[in-house]
């Protein structure tokens, strides 16, 4: 069989998942990319509003995707294009939530998904101080030139999760999971009206019936409390990149401390408030972006994350972006 999957990446007009505004799939066969796809879409009716921190990101705006199908008119060829493959993306959880909640906002039924995370394979292939995409990219030998281009981002994790089958040896992607001890994830097939709605669904409703439109925070009065560290869920996903990680805080958030470690601990996550030799992953606010790493623009807790990982330690560096990313829901309304 070969190593053979569709690697998949999403952008979103706004904090919700299910607001994408452009997919990228890149299909892998015998190990080689053999066949791209890409599309701007319009989101979902009554979920399309582009917030501008989302367009700063990936330069998509409302006018470019005018009169582009929406998603629930492009998800057939979507659909079609991956077939039974398994699907890989870098922050699966997001990328496989978009679909989700897509298809529970436009009433549509969508088939199964098995699922691979290239954050979580990466975590245990490579000792990075950062394990966004750009990062590993460049550790796997295909350095992203346009981060946020979705088919860009696509053809980069396609080329990670090459790079990772043949530093393990594996000949197939059921061989490359089998060695590193990670079973394949799944999304279940959605029904309308016959499946629950996701917690990303359900969140985005409840903000759009109190008038929030979006989120609410209140914003930086002073130096961030630390606030308390909830126990871990461990009943949630062991397939998120959260789950099992110790996760420390610092600099200013743009929401409160408290609620990141709330929403952290809810997904297998231990917060903590000190980084020391149990710290797996450091959050970093202040408009923190993993390039800041080469560019020395850290706080102190990063300076020492960084003298531990010099010393061995596998510590992962995320921004507030990313983070908000894995734990889902919308950007902060203010923040530093």
């Amino acid at each position: 069989m070969g190593i053979e999957f569709t690697a998949i990446d999403f952008e979103t007009a706004n904090g919700f998942r299910g607001s994408a505004c452009s997919v990228g799939l890149s299909k892998v066969r015998d190990g080689r990319i053999v066949d791209e796809v890409s599309w701007l879409m319009r989101p979902p009716a009554g979920y399309d509003r582009f917030d501008p921190r989302n367009t700063r990101i990936h330069g998509i705006t409302e006018e470019m995707v005018a009169g582009k199908p929406r998603f629930g008119e492009v998800f057939a060829d979507m659909a079609g294009f991956i077939g039974g493959d398994l699907l890989v993306a870098h922050n699966a959880a997001f990328d496989l939530g978009v679909i989700r909640s897509g298809l529970e906002v436009s009433e549509l039924a969508g088939p199964a998904y098995d699922y691979a995370c290239t954050v979580i394979l990466s975590r245990r292939s490579y000792s990075l101080v950062s394990y966004s995409l750009p990062f590993v990219a460049e550790a796997a030998g295909v350095p992203l030139q346009h981060h946020h281009d979705a088919v860009e981002d696509a053809r980069a994790c396609a080329g990670i999760m090459i790079d990772i089958a043949a530093r393990n040896g594996a000949g197939s992607i059921g061989e490359l999971l089998a060695a590193l001890n990670l079973p394949a994830a799944r999304m279940e097939a959605y029904v309308p009206g016959q499946e629950p709605l996701s917690k990303a669904t359900l969140a985005e409703r409840e903000r759009q019936l109190d008038g929030t439109g979006g989120s609410r925070s209140s914003g930086w009065n002073g130096w961030p409390e630390e606030g308390n560290n909830p126990p871990p869920n461990l009943g949630a996903d062991p397939a998120h990149p959260l789950f099992g990680q110790t996760v420390v805080f610092t600099g200013n958030l743009g929401m409160p401390r408290q609620q990141a470690k709330n929403r952290a601990a809810e997904l297998g996550a231990s917060p903590a408030s000190n980084v020391t030799r149990k710290t797996t992953v450091l959050v970093v606010g202040d408009g923190f972006s993993a390039a800041d790493l080469k560019s020395g623009r850290v706080t102190a807790k990063a300076r020492k994350v960084l003298e531990l990982h010099s010393r061995g330690q596998q510590i992962e560096v995320l921004s507030e972006g990313e983070f908000l990313q894995m734990v889902g829901g919308p950007w902060p309304e203010t923040g530093a």
